[in-house]
């Protein structure tokens, strides 16, 4: 399976990078994972919301170009629907069942998602109600990619 992650912006802190890395590697024989990082839209301090929507429009643009074609969208959104570990699990699986080897999610910037963006996925999870940076969102989500196929193998995740 390969799976994308679209991301805007880097990681800044030293620890996301080392728990990110670390996943990363735990993840490899399970899945081909890739992160594809944009630079995030600058925006000016006070903007309109005209200004606000354009922003988030240009980022949304570039972060939609890096998904490949053909490829089963997960946008990950404040709005989208909350998933247990098992239900994230039983989902790639299926999506794995019926074809569908190219997954990618997508993580906007700190601003937040055009709504361009959310209408092209084909699935909107959010992973709760509360709201995280974008850089720990990006540790969470492959921190859950690790789980869902330890899951799916039947294998313990934790000892």
């Amino acid at each position: 399976m390969k799976i994308n992650i679209v991301t805007a912006g880097k990681i800044k802190e030293k620890y996301l990078t080392e728990g990110i890395n670390e996943f990363l590697k735990r993840l490899g024989p399970f899945a081909n994972v890739k992160i594809i990082e944009i630079s995030e839209e600058k925006m000016k301090d006070n903007p309109s919301e005209a200004e606000k929507q354009q922003t988030l429009t240009w980022e949304g643009q570039r972060l939609l170009k890096q998904v490949p074609e053909g490829s089963y969208l997960i946008v990950l959104d404040v709005y989208g629907k909350e998933l247990s570990s098992e239900e994230l699990a039983a989902k790639i699986d299926s999506l794995g069942l019926s074809g569908k080897s190219n997954i990618t999610f997508l993580i906007g910037g700190a601003f937040g998602l055009s709504s361009e963006v959310r209408s092209a996925a084909d699935m909107l999870l959010s992973f709760s109600k509360m709201t995280f940076t974008h850089q720990m969102v990006r540790l969470l989500l492959v921190e859950q990619i690790y789980r869902a196929f330890k899951i799916n193998r039947g294998e313990k995740y934790h000892w």
